[in-house]
């Protein structure tokens, strides 16, 4: 029987996201209408982070917005840590439109998350758009 490496793999899901159009798009019925509530792209940061983190069955289901999948990964096992690890899950402070930001730690200078302007993951600078980092999530599964 084989154990899944999950710190291993996440990172390279990572990585290997990094460019795509596949967090861009999630649509709901609303008053009978379709309609796309990441706005191709411009908010799917939790749709991101929760994705990667539901193929690794690190939580219950991917999510749409912040504050779902901060409640997710609660429920899931993820606590906060002081010193961030590679890997961790990364919450940003609101910005002028009131939306908090998910990501994930990369190391001291850079993070990965779903970038507004690009529509898609990519690594930026570990100081997003100049919001406060409020806190880092880590798991037990993703220790060596």
């Amino acid at each position: 029987m084989y154990i899944q490496d999950k710190r291993r793999t996440l990172f390279k899901l990572i990585e290997n996201s990094i460019g795509t159009k596949l967090f861009r798009n999630n649509y709901f019925f609303i008053n009978g209408k379709s309609k796309d509530l990441l706005k191709n792209g411009e908010l799917s940061c939790a749709f991101y982070v929760s994705s990667i983190l539901y193929l690794l069955k690190l939580i219950k289901s991917p999510h749409t917005t912040v504050q779902s999948t901060l409640k997710d990964l609660e429920e899931s096992g993820w606590y906060k840590i002081k010193n961030p690890k590679k890997g961790a899950v990364v919450l940003w402070d609101k910005d002028k439109e009131d939306h908090y930001h998910l990501g994930f730690y990369w190391n001291n200078k850079k993070a990965v998350s779903s970038v507004s302007l690009k529509k898609s993951p990519n690594f930026h600078p570990l100081k997003y758009e100049n919001r406060a980092i409020l806190s880092f999530y880590f798991h037990k599964d993703l220790e060596k």
